[in-house]
């Protein structure tokens, strides 16, 4: 019987492999990518620190984001545990689809890593930082990532880097839900199980 290959937890090294697979960062540097997965993986954490004690249901509550869960969210060639969206922002939470990275985290022996509840709540938690970012942190983010794109004497334009918004999310949901490893490492394997776009699974729309 063949060994299975180690399996990477390193936070900052899936980040940069998942950024390595979305476009326009095929031909960075690999360096880059590290550094930027780097900085989204410590502002996430920045930010989980400031809610420490809570729970992710009273972490939504406490920036007013509604929490609803339905059925759904598995769609052919995406997986979406949860959206955050609309006027005035919630979070909705597809049961359908938490189910099925579940199922993962079973069949590949990573109960130990992901009790069982968690990927609802990780799901939440990534959700609740996408409304964080639409604000001052978000302006933080981009300042500490650095992505230049033009500088003209005292004046700088800085651009997005694609994907860096969901590393913050996934080393959010990571630490409010007390987990030893990011849930990059689910939404890497499922993105290979099924093959979908890398950062597909936690798909939102905001």
């Amino acid at each position: 019987m063949t060994a299975r290959p180690p399996v990477e937890t390193d936070e900052v090294v899936l980040g940069a492999r998942l950024l390595a697979a979305l476009p326009t960062h095929e031909a960075r540097p690999e360096p880059l990518l590290r550094r930027w997965s780097g900085i989204a993986a410590e502002t996430g954490a920045g930010l989980a620190r400031r809610y420490a004690g809570r729970t992710v249901d009273e972490i939504a509550a406490s920036l007013a984001l509604p929490v609803t869960e339905q059925p759904g969210g598995v769609t052919t060639g995406q997986l979406t545990l949860a959206r955050y969206g609309g006027r005035p922002p919630a979070v909705r939470v597809f049961t359908d689809a938490v189910a099925r990275a579940d199922a993962e985290v079973e069949r590949r022996g990573w109960r130990a890593w992901f009790p069982a509840g968690c990927v609802r709540d990780a799901a939440l938690a990534h959700e609740a930082v996408h409304h964080l970012l639409h604000g001052a942190d978000g302006a933080a983010l981009k300042h500490r990532l650095d992505h230049v794109l033009l500088r003209v004497g005292p004046i700088v334009l800085r651009g997005h880097v694609l994907g860096a918004d969901e590393l913050v999310a996934h080393a959010f949901a990571r630490r409010a839900c007390g987990l030893p490893v990011s849930p990059l490492l689910i939404t890497a394997a499922l993105s290979a199980e099924l093959d979908l776009a890398p950062l597909a699974p936690v798909g939102s729309e905001h």
